[in-house]
């Protein structure tokens, strides 16, 4: 992003303290003196990167783990083979795959394995039965929207048989891409009767479909999907066939177009989505049933009213801490005031960049001086930066990480509001307390270890294990005075404050008991997002693809793991670096495993959850 002119830049934001911003950046010895925005690499070239040979490299004992990587491969061949999840062969042979499976993995010996062996075996079990599971609600959500995709079947069918390689007549295809037409039309037809409410007042008029804008959503992603199947269909002949082409061409031109004009009415009309404007937050809300049922796939054994006393128990210590803070910067007990004042304390445009890396460098420095987890040289080395793209921050206000950092900034075309929003969104104490979340330790540090140890456990990953370590090194850098100044707090505290209301705005909404207006309104209240920033992140969990637990992973997954660091290191049974080492090496799984093997806990064969890591 081009720094552009920084007196003129000043004189554009006036009044929001860019120049006192800059002023406790550089007392705080946050931005680097020499501007090089690249890695340092260890001394002695790239020696370090290279491991100890004299050790096996491979740290798994479990029997089992030729038996998940054998299941892991032969499913995802699987996967290609039947791409479309929509198809009947798809669902059947899945189906029929995962209860061979079921049958066979009930067969081991338990009482043989070993404990990492038992582990594998338990999230084994539990993964196919929840991948049934799986199958069985997306039959459910297809025959909820089968009025609305009636000829779905028909292009299904056309891919079914070129998956199977079956030779067909190219008249004969065309012949039925003309009645796909057809049919796609009349079911436009009856929808738009349905929006006009009209009764069909003679036998030619179309019976009218009535939705919702939920099942109207869902059906304009599946219609997307659909068109899809049906251009790889096409392609596949089309040019290498002539009779082919000479056939099918022309029908499945306006087979294309119906689909598309099909999916523009239902996203339009029925669900309200106006081109060039923001998406509307629609969602598909599972209801509590459901949610107990993820729950327990999760190994959580507690019920979804049992997580909202939890983020309402965490809520209370957090605006503790905040008003604490806000005394010490000055405003009282007005946490909101003090708040609004680290939002002012961004850096100058251009600077993000800096920012971040010497943050990433600052918490790593803090890592190896409390001596907290082993990072390798490599994983040092490797990370890499992107800035944002404006389209990106409309669902990703703040920072995405890993091994490539996505940064969230204003850019210079952006209209003010949107500026203004993203600098207070991203200022220096908020990205203080993400950039470590995204990086090392958190996400960036877990890929990279995960890529290395127990590999075959990245089938039984899990957003409580993933977001939930993330989230935990949040919690503990701040018991070990990561924070070391007010503003620092209530940057960590901001953050904590918005992991408890994931918790509420998402169990409200998939109970039924909060609207996505409610839910973007909790958020600018309780935590005191921007109301942009808030709307962002509700459509990102409810628009997107995450799972209706993912947004309540990063604090119940956290406080798991800050359960376990309570028994097992301030205990003083294992160092940190043990314990957080033995977490990264274990491998990506439930925490409540990740539990069974720290402790050599015993496991059963039909072992039930029960680990009330919260307290009761």
């Amino acid at each position: 992003m081009p720094s552009g002119n920084v007196g003129s830049m000043n004189r554009m934001i006036s009044g929001i303290g860019v120049v006192g911003a800059l002023f406790v950046v550089a007392a705080c010895g946050v931005l680097g003196t020499t501007g090089a925005r690249g890695q340092e690499r260890p001394g002695g070239g790239a020696a370090p990167y290279v491991p100890d040979l004299s050790t096996p490299l491979r740290q798994s004992t479990s029997e089992l783990r030729d038996v998940v990587e054998r299941w892991s491969a032969d499913r995802g061949a699987l996967l290609r083979r039947y791409p479309d999840e929509y198809s009947s062969d798809h669902r059947t042979c899945l189906r029929e795959f995962g209860a061979a499976w079921r049958t066979r993995i009930a067969a081991v010996d338990f009482d043989a394995l070993g404990g990492e062996g038992r582990i594998d075996y338990v999230l084994l079990v539990n993964r196919l039965g929840r991948d049934l599971h799986a199958l069985a609600q997306r039959e459910k959500l297809l025959a909820e929207t089968a009025a609305l995709l009636p000829f779905s079947r028909t292009i299904l069918d056309l891919a079914d048989a070129r998956g199977r390689m079956e030779s067909f007549d190219p008249e004969a295809a065309a012949s039925t891409l003309a009645r796909l037409c057809d049919e796609i039309d009349r079911t436009r037809k009856e929808v738009e009767a349905g929006l006009r409410a009209a009764s069909a007042t003679d036998a030619s008029s179309p019976a009218p479909i009535r939705t919702t804008k939920i099942l109207a959503l869902r059906a304009a992603q599946i219609v997307a999907d659909l068109d899809e199947t049906l251009r790889r269909w096409f392609v596949q002949a089309d040019g290498y066939d002539p009779l082919f082409s000479w056939w099918v061409a022309a029908p499945y031109k306006k087979a294309d177009q119906s689909l598309q004009a099909y999916r523009a009415l239902l996203r339009e009309k029925v669900v309200g989505i106006v081109a060039g404007d923001d998406e509307p937050i629609v969602g598909d809300p599972i209801g509590r049933d459901a949610l107990c049922e993820e729950l327990a796939f999760e190994m959580i054994p507690y019920a979804p009213e049992d997580l909202i006393a939890i983020a309402e128990r965490e809520f209370g210590w957090c605006e503790s801490e905040m008003k604490k803070a806000s005394h010490d910067m000055g405003f009282g007990d007005d946490w909101k005031a003090a708040l609004e004042k680290v939002k002012t304390l961004h850096v100058e445009p251009g600077r993000q960049a800096d920012l971040v890396r010497d943050l990433a460098r600052e918490a790593v420095a803090f890592l190896e001086d409390h001596d907290l987890v082993t990072v390798p040289p490599l994983a040092k080395d490797v990370w890499r930066l992107e800035m944002m793209s404006p389209e990106g921050q409309k669902t990703a206000p703040f920072f995405l990480g890993g091994e490539v950092i996505r940064v969230s900034f204003p850019t210079d075309a952006m209209a003010h509001d949107d500026k203004m929003m993203s600098l207070r969104g991203n200022n220096i104490h908020f990205s203080r307390a993400t950039v470590f979340h995204e990086l090392i330790p958190g996400h960036h540090l877990q890929q990279f270890m995960t890529e290395r140890y127990n590999t075959h456990r990245q089938a039984f990953s899990t957003p409580f294990w993933t977001e939930g370590w993330a989230l935990y090194w949040e919690m503990l850098m701040w018991d070990l005075g990561y924070a070391k100044s007010p503003e620092n707090r209530v940057g960590m505290l901001f953050w904590r404050m918005h992991r408890c209301a994931r918790i509420l705005f998402s169990l409200g909404f998939h109970t039924g008991k909060m609207t996505p207006e409610q839910c973007i309104d909790l958020l600018v209240e309780r935590v005191g997002h921007e109301r942009a920033n808030a709307t962002a992140e509700v459509r990102r969990s409810f628009n997107g693809s995450y799972g209706p637990l993912y947004q309540i992973a990063y604090m119940i997954g956290g406080l798991q793991f800050r359960a376990l660091h309570h028994d097992l290191v301030d205990s003083g049974r294992m160092t940190n670096r043990a314990f957080h080492d033995a977490i990264l090496q274990g491998g990506d799984m439930p925490v409540d495993m990740v539990r069974a093997m720290l402790t050599k806990a015993p496991l059963t064969r039909d072992y039930k959850p029960s680990w009330k890591f919260a307290g009761d």
